[in-house]
């Protein structure tokens, strides 16, 4: 499984970096080929190591930065991680793809994604636990209801061909992990987040794996419409102004909360890499709220209480 899904990874960031190029008509991703080093020597134990693929857009048309990351990490598992998951030494293996864009405009969002698998072993090498994850969420700046409405239709339409429980429950999900719990309010307006996908007595780990290459794949329909959509808007400073100030809260979610970035700092990862998800243009501006009645404001609103976007929509 660990094989077929890494082989999957790669064909999607290649499909995923050929569209986003595409849309943006300017920049090229920039790679690197890494190796994960794992002792103080800089030389990485037969044992333990691996590497990825990290492949970095910046000062395009559309797409101010962003990455499209594919990893396959193993070795021992840090005691950190050991605690989180409740087990004593083992080894693992984790890959995964994750996925940042912060595009130049206010009007268009900002799009995060992941798909991951992951494995531990006994000492005679066998699978003791494996299991999926992933997602796909959107972080708008300026709130379009078409937009969400597409984007979360697009995940349902994925889960849908797989089980009609998963959009709800994932949706659910979704909302609740990305959560600034500091500020009380959401990152963005979600989508799915899904966790710990094990085989059950109706899901085998071959239909965990069809189900989250059908939200992986689903990924570009899902995004590219609303940024063509939206790309050539006009905006002003002061909307400009209030893109940063948000994306310091993007900021704050991912240093503080998300689960992917602490995995990486404690397993030795590819510090880029990981911080790759942070833009490059960021405002922290005291005590700021936005005016009332404001378009800003409108937005808050439903950062501070999550909707359900595909409620008004007969199926």
């Amino acid at each position: 499984m660990k094989n077929k899904f890494y082989h999957y990874l790669q064909t999607l960031q290649d499909q995923i970096c050929s569209g986003l190029e595409a849309c943006d008509g300017v920049a090229k991703f920039r790679e690197d080929i890494w190796t994960r080093v794992v002792d103080e020597q800089g030389e990485a134990k037969r044992s333990e190591g691996g590497g990825g693929r990290t492949r970095v857009i910046e000062t395009g048309a559309i797409f101010e930065k962003g990455g499209v990351n594919i990893s396959a990490v193993h070795g021992k598992l840090p005691d950190s991680m050991q605690k989180l998951f409740n087990v004593g030494e083992a080894d693992f293996f984790a890959c995964g793809l994750s996925l940042v864009l912060h595009p130049k405009s206010p009007m268009v969002p900002t799009v995060h994604a992941n798909w991951r698998y992951f494995e531990m072993y006994d000492d005679n090498g066998n699978v003791i636990q494996q299991w999926f994850g992933g997602g796909q969420d959107l972080t708008p700046y300026y709130l379009f209801e078409e937009d969400a409405i597409h984007f979360h239709q697009t995940c349902k339409t994925a889960c849908d061909k797989h089980n009609q429980d998963f959009y709800p429950k994932y949706k659910k999900q979704c909302d609740a992990y990305f959560w600034n719990t500091h500020r009380n309010e959401a990152r963005g307006i979600g989508g799915l987040f899904f966790d710990y996908c094990k085989a059950t007595e109706t899901m085998s780990m071959e239909d965990w794996y069809n189900f989250v290459t059908e939200v992986g794949n689903s990924f570009l329909e899902a995004y590219i419409p609303i940024v063509e959509k939206r790309k050539n808007l006009p905006y002003t400073s002061a909307q400009r102004t209030w893109q940063e100030i948000r994306r310091g809260r993007y900021v704050e979610f991912n240093l503080v909360h998300d689960k992917g970035t602490l995995f990486g700092l404690k397993t030795n990862g590819r510090i880029e890499s990981i911080l790759m998800s942070l833009p490059p243009h960021v405002q922290w501006v005291y005590d700021h709220h936005p005016e009332k009645g404001s378009e800003e404001e409108k937005l808050i609103e439903v950062l501070e209480n999550p909707k359900d976007w595909l409620s008004a929509i007969s199926f």
